[in-house]
């Protein structure tokens, strides 16, 4: 996949590219609603002999337009969305550099420059697509909007069982609420996040239970507090463990500015600081809690990994 960052006014013109069927979306999360509409795009480029392509924002929108605080945690950080838009076997992804300047764009200054100027000949995108200053711009006027150079389809509302629509805001608060078992039903796959694992207070080796101290890279959306079954990947190897995210309210009074991320990896005895780590979200088992003393703490890890053991065995593959 050929990943292009746009940044406004783009130079590119229409014999830089081939013929394009692309995808529209800010696609946090790039969740089974997101793969629907990439997924007709590729459709529609094999079809017709075209190459496939995404196009998605970065910043968030929110934050340019000052509708959000300055920093914004998502699903789906751009490398992320990149990794996982790349194994949907799109050819290229457009990355728009969003600006006050580019979001001022009328309707059809966009639909010039950032689709006809780069030979879109096939549109995709859902049915809430908006696009053009204040998001006037929808799937109604696209159509007006294309000069005929163009043509398009709008993919319908994607909904759960219980007819919630499949959202990223669905998923967000799911994820806040650390139901991420939820996850693969809304992704079509677990919640992964990615950090480094750095020194922690190497208090587990002391008790049976080392833990690799995992520092998130804070673009993510942390689940809540709590221990979870978790899978995680260290030099290209994935591996069992439980997961503890929170405070220590053992062994610590006063809370720290942001909670801790420690894996206790099954069967792992390896030296893995620095090292890049991505933890892979399956299940939360229970809150975290005070402890009287290390023996209860001890005896409820072991419970927790038991519990997680049986869970991957009932879950292979």
């Amino acid at each position: 996949m050929e990943l292009i960052k746009l940044y406004h006014p783009h130079e590119f013109e229409k014999q830089d590219f081939p013929a394009l069927a692309m995808a529209l979306g800010y696609f946090d999360g790039v969740h089974l609603g997101h793969q629907q509409v990439i997924m007709e795009a590729k459709r529609t480029a094999d079809a017709r002999g075209m190459k496939s392509a995404v196009m998605t924002f970065d910043p968030h929108p929110s934050v340019v337009l000052g509708k959000s605080v300055k920093h914004i945690e998502y699903i789906t950080p751009l490398d992320e969305k990149a990794r996982v838009i790349e194994s949907l076997g799109v050819d290229y992804l457009f990355v728009v550099h969003f600006t006050t300047e580019f979001s001022s764009l009328l309707p059809q200054e966009f639909i010039d420059q950032y689709i006809i100027r780069l030979n879109v000949q096939h549109v995709v995108a859902g049915f809430d697509y908006t696009y053009g200053k204040m998001g006037k711009g929808t799937m109604e006027t696209i159509q007006f909007h294309s000069r005929d150079q163009f043509d398009f389809t709008e993919i319908p509302k994607l909904a759960t069982p219980a007819e919630e629509k499949i959202s990223s805001t669905l998923i967000r608060s799911l994820l806040r609420d650390g139901k991420v078992d939820s996850m693969p039903s809304l992704l079509g796959r677990f919640y992964k996040t990615r950090g480094t694992v750095v020194n922690g207070e190497k208090r587990g080796r002391t008790i049976g239970f080392p833990t690799a101290n995992v520092a998130m890279d804070d673009q993510y959306i942390l689940p809540p507090t709590g221990v979870y079954a978790v899978k995680i990947e260290i030099e290209g190897q994935w591996h069992e463990g439980v997961c503890n995210v929170g405070y220590k309210p053992t062994f610590h009074q006063d809370k720290k500015d942001k909670p801790s991320t420690e894996v206790h990896i099954f069967n792992f005895n390896e030296e893995i600081y620095g090292k890049s780590a991505s933890v892979e979200w399956h299940l939360r088992l229970r809150n975290e809690q005070k402890f009287e003393g290390i023996q209860q703490l001890v005896a409820q890890i072991e419970k927790d990994k038991q519990e997680a053991i049986v869970y991957f065995e009932k879950n292979k593959g």
